[in-house]
């Protein structure tokens, strides 16, 4: 029986394999942004799906336990008490958007746990436009509808017709947020910079495949630089896909996540 403190989770199980996946979202999504990828993934390895705090079904779940701050490091010890009680002693992890500032936090806390990293759409650094749409965000959040801020954020982030998919997925998720948790969630971008620049700085020499949409406009640019100073990191740029490149190309994604995982085994 789940703990009540617990992040909503779901897990599938393999028959045989005692390998595991863990997938973690972005803000303001949930983990059924990973819809398209359970069928493939399933037919090898264990799935544990999380729901951030505030975010899909924790949200209900656990409405009003978490009073403090959020930081990074608070939002990532809810991952590690999911995998304690699961008792995953070590996983892959899938993440997407803001959710690969959370597993790479996670395997600066425990790199013991960590055997692989696959990012999709990862964010490694905030560019000019990046940093002035957080400071307006900064500057408007308490005062106008949250949901105004990230459709704004998604059409930037997202801007192409073939995104819309994607977008809408976000927008979607993000309407099940209130406005202090959208608040509680956009104060983390105090941290992000400090958190990036050790990133960068700090090859963990944990296997890592960044998945980038060649339309990703914010976010590639930076990958590019993160890969070449990282011995164990891989990029694969995605043709004609933005930032949510699992959603967006599925089947490439997949393709290029499982090889990736094959030959670090």
């Amino acid at each position: 029986m789940t703990k009540l403190n617990l992040l909503y989770y779901k897990t599938y199980r393999h028959p045989s394999s005692k390998e595991w996946m863990v997938f973690v979202h972005g803000a303001g999504g949930s983990s059924s942004i990973w819809y398209k990828q359970i069928k493939e993934f399933k037919e090898a390895y264990n799935l544990l799906l999380i729901d951030l705090r505030g975010h899909g079904r924790s949200a209900a779940k656990l409405k009003n336990i978490w009073k403090e701050k959020y930081t990074f490091t608070a939002v990532t010890k809810d991952i590690l008490e999911v995998l304690d009680h699961l008792h995953i002693q070590k996983a892959h992890f899938v993440a997407v958007s803001l959710g690969t500032i959370l597993v790479r936090q996670l395997a600066e806390m425990a790199p013991e746990r960590v055997e692989t990293m696959i990012f999709a759409g990862a964010i490694t650094r905030l560019n000019i436009k990046s940093r002035i749409l957080v400071s307006l965000g900064n500057t408007f959040k308490s005062v106008i509808p949250y949901m105004w801020l990230y459709k704004l954020f998604a059409w930037v982030i997202m801007p192409r017709k073939r995104h819309s998919e994607s977008r809408n997925l976000f927008v979607r998720e993000a309407k099940r947020l209130c406005q202090k948790e959208f608040i509680r969630w956009f104060k983390l971008t105090s941290e992000v910079n400090p958190l990036l620049k050790l990133f960068k700085e700090k090859d963990l020499g944990i296997p890592t495949l960044y998945v980038m949409g060649e339309e990703d406009f914010m976010f590639l640019e930076p990958v590019k630089k993160i890969v070449k100073d990282h011995s164990l990191s891989v990029l694969k740029i995605v043709k004609s896909c933005g930032h949510v490149v699992n959603v967006e190309q599925p089947h490439v994604f997949n393709k290029l996540s499982l090889d990736f995982l094959k030959k670090s085994l």
